[in-house]
Formats: C-alpha cells, sequence, structure tokens
C-alpha cells in the first residue's frame, strides 16, 4: 500500500524558514516526479513545486527564489525547504507522486506564518 507521510510543518514568525519531508512507502519514487501542493480552507489546492526524476524543478511564481524543493531517492523522500516565509504561505501542504494515472497523496501537514 502506497503511503505519503508530511511532516515538518508548524508555526513560525514572518521572515521564518521551515523545511517539510514527504517520506513514501510502499512504492519506489527514483522513477516518479513528486510534488508539493498547498490549500488554505475556500480555495483550491494550488502547485508549490514539483521535481522530476531527474531532477528539473518547477515552481510557483508565489514561491520562487523563496523555497527548494529536493529530493533524496533512497530515502525515499522528498522535501521543501521555504524561507523568507510570508502570512500568505499559510495552508496545509500536501505531498503527491505522480505515477501516470495511479497518483498518490499525503495527508497534509499545517504551516501557519503568524507573529
Amino acid at each position: 500500500q502506497v503511503q505519503l507521510v508530511e511532516s515538518g510543518g508548524g508555526l513560525v514568525q514572518p521572515g521564518g524558514s521551515l523545511r517539510l519531508s514527504c517520506a513514501a512507502t510502499g512504492t519506489i519514487v527514483t522513477t516518479y516526479t513528486m510534488g508539493w501542493y498547498r490549500q488554505t480552507p475556500g480555495k483550491q489546492r494550488e502547485l508549490v513545486a514539483t521535481i522530476t526524476s531527474s531532477g528539473s524543478t518547477n515552481y510557483a511564481d508565489s514561491v520562487k527564489g523563496r523555497f527548494t524543493i529536493s529530493r533524496d531517492n533512497a530515502k525515499r523522500t522528498v522535501y521543501l525547504q521555504m524561507n523568507s516565509l510570508k502570512p500568505e504561505d499559510t495552508a496545509v501542504y500536501y505531498c503527491k507522486i505522480f505515477r501516470g494515472g495511479s497518483d498518490y497523496w499525503g495527508r497534509g501537514t499545517q504551516v501557519t506564518v503568524s507573529s
């Protein structure tokens, strides 16, 4: 059974940093694109960043220059380093593995940016 488990969320002040992790079990990750999304109440889930199997990355304009996605295939883990956090980054962050029609999501981790 494929599972994605996010961790690393929490409360942080504006300008601070957090590092999210997403660990996969029940599947290899080496050959798949993985990504981070976020969602706030009443809004659609939006793409934050993706990373392909070869390490190519893509970011939403709102996080470019502040967030960095990376992966460790041996640990089956994808990371999201978030710097210079803003209140508008507050959301539940979800991990996703793209398996070509058999995609999976994690349950999410809450990130709150507030003073």
